[in-house]
């Protein structure tokens, strides 16, 4: 029996939303696990766990920084394809494909040779203490040289996701996790590799999943097909894209510089205690908002093919549900978080002290959870509607503006100094979100307006 192709202009909105929704969420989290499994058998590791587990939280903004640049690619790669295949323009849709994988090699030479040439001093700005820089340095020595495989797998697979394959791109990052999941506690425990073997680990899951992807665009399934002519970068295709994945890329980016921020900061006044409860709680809130992030990444497929189309009924109606979802998931985090934290804390590490520590980090640092369904929403709701200024704004106001200056600021005001680097996430969650919503909902309409002007206008008489 041929599988079901989703009609992303004709299918009923809620069913439509949900099978796109249910694989993007599954694949958001899985991918997280990537990094996520193995925090969580390094931190059991015997005698050294919380040390190798902060070694490897340091890391962070390089991993994000690899993520950070497949979204600025194929972030607005995929959304800008999905528009003009719902212009019917497919040959210009192939063209952003292959620009942007073209570009995504590009960048995968140049950050491994960066960071392999600088990874030292940078892990020991980015937090790293002389306890711990050994574990983070035998770690990212190796993950650098799967940079590409991340790119590939995670950058264009929005490029199956956004012509309707979710299945598809679920079974990407699955593929990948699976792999990972079985081969950690392999190279760490079994061959005794420690962080070295969580590293090989993943690159050879992030190999697998990039040739998989790589199979199914350039096979006959796939509506958009990597082909090698389009292999030239031209500005004319790359400006919009390239406009469009500012704001995920700084999201992503930012997220590096925060983690910098945060890290430095607490090893400042809390030593290598404090880093790791932040590693601890930045991954737990890690997983819990790649959920909701996944239901936006299953939304915006159907929000920019429909707003190409100029079919503002079905925008409205699937951002209604859009921003339902993830406003309930969000709140029942954070009440998950205030109720019983130690079971979250425990999956990463057993030792009282440490779990206690935690506990009180993870509630203070989560405290604006509940709000952040409504970022992501309308966040990602921008982007799929084509809306690069305003997205670039809002990724800027909630990191860059309010959180990073908040870090730094929130100790003067505070006896409690590590107490006070924990509140500035709740403080600029809060702030942000209030901020982000509102403009959405006083632009929505206007956006959708003017969109059904244009397509009036360019109509024969």
């Amino acid at each position: 029996m041929a599988k079901r192709i989703n009609d992303l202009g004709r299918d009923p909105v809620g069913p439509l939303l949900l099978r796109l929704a249910i694989p993007s969420v599954t694949a958001q989290l899985v991918n997280a696990l990537y990094n996520i499994v193995d925090r969580m058998y390094i931190g059991h590791i015997e005698n050294e766990g919380a040390l190798a587990l902060t070694g490897l939280g340091v890391t962070f903004p390089v991993l994000m920084i690899i993520s950070a640049l497949s979204a600025l690619v194929c972030v607005g790669g995929g959304s800008q394809a999905a528009i003009r295949m719902g212009e019917g323009n497919q040959e210009r849709a192939n063209e952003i494909l292959g620009n942007c994988a073209c570009l995504l090699l590009i960048f995968s030479v140049l950050v491994t040779g960066f960071f392999q040439l600088f990874k030292e001093p940078l892990l020991l700005l980015f937090g790293a203490s002389e306890n711990t820089i050994g574990y983070a340095s035998d770690y990212l020595s190796i993950y650098l040289w799967g940079t590409v495989f991340v790119q590939c797998s995670v950058g264009l697979n929005f490029f199956i996701s956004n012509q309707g394959f979710s299945t598809v791109s679920m079974r990407t990052v699955l593929l990948g996790a699976a792999t990972n999941i079985v081969l950690d506690p392999i190279f760490i425990f079994g061959f005794h590799m420690g962080v070295r073997g969580a590293a090989l680990a993943t690159v050879i899951a992030q190999g697998v999943s990039a040739a998989w992807v790589l199979r199914f665009l350039t096979g006959p399934k796939t509506k958009l097909r990597i082909q090698k002519r389009y292999f030239r970068l031209r500005r004319q295709v790359l400006a919009p894209v390239l406009a469009l994945g500012l704001s995920p890329f700084i999201m992503n980016a930012t997220e590096s510089a925060l983690n910098i921020a945060f890290n430095s900061s607490l090893k400042r006044y809390g030593g290598d205690m404090a880093v790791c409860a932040m590693t601890i709680s930045a991954s737990i809130v890690q997983v819990m908002s790649t959920l909701f992030a996944g239901v936006s990444q299953g939304a915006q497929p159907i929000v920019s093919y429909n707003y190409g189309a100029g079919q503002s009924d079905r925008c409205r109606q699937v951002f209604r549900l859009l921003f339902t979802i993830s406003l309930t998931l969000s709140t029942a985090f954070w009440l998950a978080l205030r109720l019983v934290p130690g079971v979250f804390i425990a999956i990463f590490n057993d030792d009282p002290a440490l779990v206690d520590y935690a506990v009180w980090a993870v509630q203070i640092y989560a405290a604006g959870l509940f709000i952040m369904g409504v970022q992501f929403s309308c966040q990602n709701a921008f982007v799929a509607l084509g809306q690069a200024k305003i997205s670039l704004f809002l990724a800027l106001l909630r990191k860059c503006i309010l959180l990073i200056p908040l870090i730094f600021i929130l100790p003067r005001f505070f006896a409690d100094q590590v107490f006070a680097v924990f509140l500035a996430e709740p403080v600029a969650d809060i702030l942000a979100g209030l901020t982000t919503g509102t403009l959405f909902f006083l632009r929505f309409p206007r956006i959708l307006a003017a969109r059904e002007k244009e397509l009036a206008e360019k109509r024969p008489a």
